[in-house]
């Protein structure tokens, strides 16, 4: 089941499209990657998601169902520019901001102190915003976006000003909300996260949807004809043994284990290099060559934009 469906969606400011006829489809409990290069139109689709703004062709469905105004209180949303007043004191402004997701004082005050508690920020509750860095900061934006414990998350570039501990810090936490059923759409640049995190990515372009789907199977549609192969034995053996369908690319030798890639030059099953190189040597690891969320975005985006015309 979909928990949230954007069909056909369409938006326009003065002269500029920023979204034409994007649609997805974002699966309940996955965590799912809206990629794109800056200006593609990630954050328009976002605002539209949380009736910030209203597109001006289009549906988008929460539950089966038309969105509707209460259903804000059942969205979490972290935006890339964040929203903290900075005069105000951290606890003043985390307690004033649960109460507007729809939580009682006592019923606030309870989460706060868990989270505060979990996230070791006991001893901030009295500072103001404007007297923390931007990663102390992002720890209460955090904060305040999943304190109502809503069915849909979503971050636009959740890890920005966090060190790497603390972006792990994050990261594990968005994992233990969708293992207790949230569902999470995060936007980001960064594409090891995307592929350490996500299942499912859809990447915008020039404000149209260019590629959709899981992310294996998207990993594997854009595979290449390179094979890597380990073994214990010679190289040579390897490459006098193969006929010239097949060229060793490259190969590395580490503690008598050989890790070498070899190239198809024509379509040919994978039993066959197999049959070729298993005579010679002891076959340790065999796969194909998979390229990277980030190889993937790069290719798709400058192929269609050659497509199209455009720079």
């Amino acid at each position: 089941m979909n928990i949230l469906t954007a069909s056909n969606i369409e938006k326009r400011f003065t002269n500029h499209l920023a979204l034409d006829d994007v649609s997805i489809s974002v699966p309940e409990g996955s965590i799912y990657g809206l990629l794109g290069p800056n200006g593609a139109g990630k954050t328009t689709l976002i605002r539209i998601i949380n009736q910030i703004t209203a597109p001006d062709k289009g549906q988008i469905e929460f539950g089966g169902r038309p969105v509707n105004s209460d259903d804000i209180y059942n969205i979490g949303y972290l935006p890339e520019e964040r929203g903290l007043y900075k005069k105000m004191k951290v606890g003043e402004q985390a307690l004033y901001l649960a109460r507007l997701k729809g939580l009682s004082r006592v019923e606030a005050l309870k989460r706060l102190k868990y989270w505060f508690e979990k996230l070791e920020i006991q001893g901030w509750w009295d500072k103001k915003i404007e007297e923390l860095s931007k990663g102390m900061a992002q720890k209460i934006q955090f904060v305040v976006t999943i304190i109502h414990e809503p069915k849909l998350l979503i971050f636009d570039e959740p890890f920005s000003g966090f060190d790497p501990i603390n972006a792990n810090i994050i990261k594990n936490e968005i994992h233990e909300l969708r293992k207790k059923g949230a569902t999470i759409i995060f936007s980001t640049h960064d594409m090891g996260s995307v592929e350490e995190m996500c299942d499912h990515i859809t990447l915008i372009n020039r404000s149209k949807n260019i590629l959709s789907g899981q992310i294996d199977k998207v990993r594997l549609d854009y595979g290449s004809n390179v094979f890597e192969l380990a073994f214990k034995g010679d190289i040579k053996k390897v490459t006098s043994n193969l006929d010239s369908n097949y060229e060793v690319i490259s190969h590395k030798e580490d503690a008598g284990l050989v890790k070498a890639q070899i190239k198809v030059n024509q379509f040919s099953a994978d039993n066959r290099l197999l049959q070729q190189v298993i005579p010679v040597v002891e076959i340790v690891g065999f796969k194909q060559a998979v390229p990277s969320v980030n190889d993937i975005f790069i290719q798709v985006v400058q192929e269609y934009n050659k497509t199209h015309g455009l720079k």
